[in-house]
């Protein structure tokens, strides 16, 4: 039962993970475009997402957490059993953590690449 619950964990993680790369792709395609230029805006936009699969199934896949379901934390507990209602949370911790991995991931991108953008004015700006 751990191993399927280890798969569908990272299965989803995966699923969500390609969601949020898919609604964030053109946003991150034009703001590179317009920072690093259209030649360099395209590997840049791979390595993002790589980082944001990277990123989301880390997040997502807690392996520190899972393990309480193979061994018990001290010697006098007890291993905890995986019942429906333990899925449930599983599936749902996992969804909410890939979701709030990646966002942080792509606020970082952003702020970077704002402070990158506003740094490219000011220098454009001072020399006309």
């Amino acid at each position: 039962m751990f191993f399927t619950l280890l798969i569908v964990t990272f299965l989803l993680a995966v699923v969500v993970s390609f969601g949020a790369v898919r609604l964030f792709d053109r946003p991150v395609k034009t703001i590179l475009g317009k920072i690093v230029g259209e030649e360099l805006s395209a590997a840049w936009s791979r390595y993002i997402k790589f980082a944001a699969y990277v990123v989301g199934v880390s997040g997502g896949v807690r392996i520190r957490e899972l393990e309480r379901y193979i061994s018990a934390p001290d010697r006098d507990a007890e291993i905890l059993s995986l019942n429906a209602e333990r899925w449930t949370l599983e599936v749902y911790r996992t969804v909410i953590e890939t979701l709030q991995a990646i966002a942080v991931m792509f606020l970082v991108v952003f702020v970077v690449t704002l402070l990158a953008y506003v740094i490219s004015r000011a220098i454009s700006l001072r020399r006309a």
